[in-house]
């Protein structure tokens, strides 16, 4: 569109134009971890789930709203910016976003997710955006269950494990950062669009029933009754709230694979920490240590949640 409203002539510049700044130019914005997750594509590509489309010189990487800053300075000709996935960036990036559109006219548009695999707002920047936007536009696809061709609202997290789709527990990480392609294993997921009843979401009551005041309790400084279903989640699953709860609540097969996806107890402790805020920074790396979980994953995901704990020292008080 902006190329065929480039070619036209100066009335529609004008309808186009507001303080300097030109709506028919075009700049796109990724964010620095597509760096990682999108190795084999090309620096000035934007992608998509099965391809990209190259954008020259009109594309920018930032890691965050002060980095958007720059690149909107640097390019303030720019009237029409494309920022790829913005809910994966700082609380601050909708309002740097509404300054530069209010004060200077400039056209902000957000591909993005709107809902995380748990089907809920995707986090606090996604909801200043929907609060700040003047058009929100859902997008729909088929949905990609075999055997389904109904409208996909949702987009559902799932592990391929011996071939079996297991899909994740509520309390899997928010943000796992990966590349585009079908990873096979416990550890890393996969991505598909479903519809409602093929969306399946095992755990949820689990976390709030058990999970949470389980967390709490260790927070006002009753850490055993915690420290017990980590270590039934990391050692002896049948023995966890968590098994009891998943038999109890569901009879269907597939619910039950979602417990076949590795670092359980990890992914609990991480849920507790850089969510629900439950717990503090000494206590996660105390029971890490406790329970010897794996602090190299631990790390990874708080990293990619933007929630960075050291490791690296361990902790004096180490009595269970």
């Amino acid at each position: 569109d902006g190329e065929v409203a480039r070619r036209k002539g100066d009335a529609v510049a004008t309808l186009t134009t507001s303080e300097g700044v030109d709506r028919r130019h075009l700049f796109y914005v990724r964010s620095q971890i597509d760096r990682f997750r999108f190795r084999d594509y090309p620096d000035n590509a934007l992608p998509f789930r099965g391809g990209y489309v190259e954008c020259g010189e009109n594309i920018a990487f930032i890691k965050d709203s002060f980095d958007l800053e720059e690149v909107l300075a640097q390019n303030s000709h720019a009237g029409t910016i494309i920022i790829d996935e913005a809910s994966f960036f700082d609380e601050r990036l909708a309002y740097v976003v509404q300054n530069h559109s209010l004060e200077r006219g400039v056209q902000f548009i957000f591909p993005t997710l709107i809902l995380n695999f748990r089907r809920e707002i995707f986090n606090s920047t996604a909801r200043l955006i929907l609060d700040t936007a003047t058009d929100v536009i859902p997008l729909t696809a088929y949905c990609e269950h075999h055997n389904c061709l109904n409208d996909a609202f949702y987009t559902y997290r799932y592990y391929l494990v011996d071939n079996q789709e297991c899909p994740a527990l509520y309390f899997d990480p928010l943000i796992i950062v990966g590349g585009d392609e079908e990873r096979v294993g416990a550890v890393d997921p996969n991505y598909a669009a479903r519809c409602d009843e093929h969306h399946y979401l095992p755990g949820k009551e689990y976390t709030f029933l058990h999970l949470k005041p389980l967390g709490e309790r260790a927070a006002g400084g009753d850490e055993e009754p915690l420290r017990g279903e980590l270590r039934a989640l990391k050692e002896n699953i049948s023995k966890s709230f968590l098994y009891r709860h998943m038999e109890e609540r569901y009879k269907e097969a597939i619910y039950m694979n979602a417990l076949k996806s590795d670092y359980l107890a990890e992914k609990a402790l991480i849920y507790l920490f850089s969510e629900q805020n439950v717990i503090g920074e000494e206590l996660l790396v105390r029971l890490t240590y406790q329970l010897e979980l794996d602090h190299t994953y631990m790390k990874r995901i708080l990293n990619d949640n933007l929630r960075r704990v050291s490791f690296d020292q361990r902790p004096l008080v180490m009595e269970v």
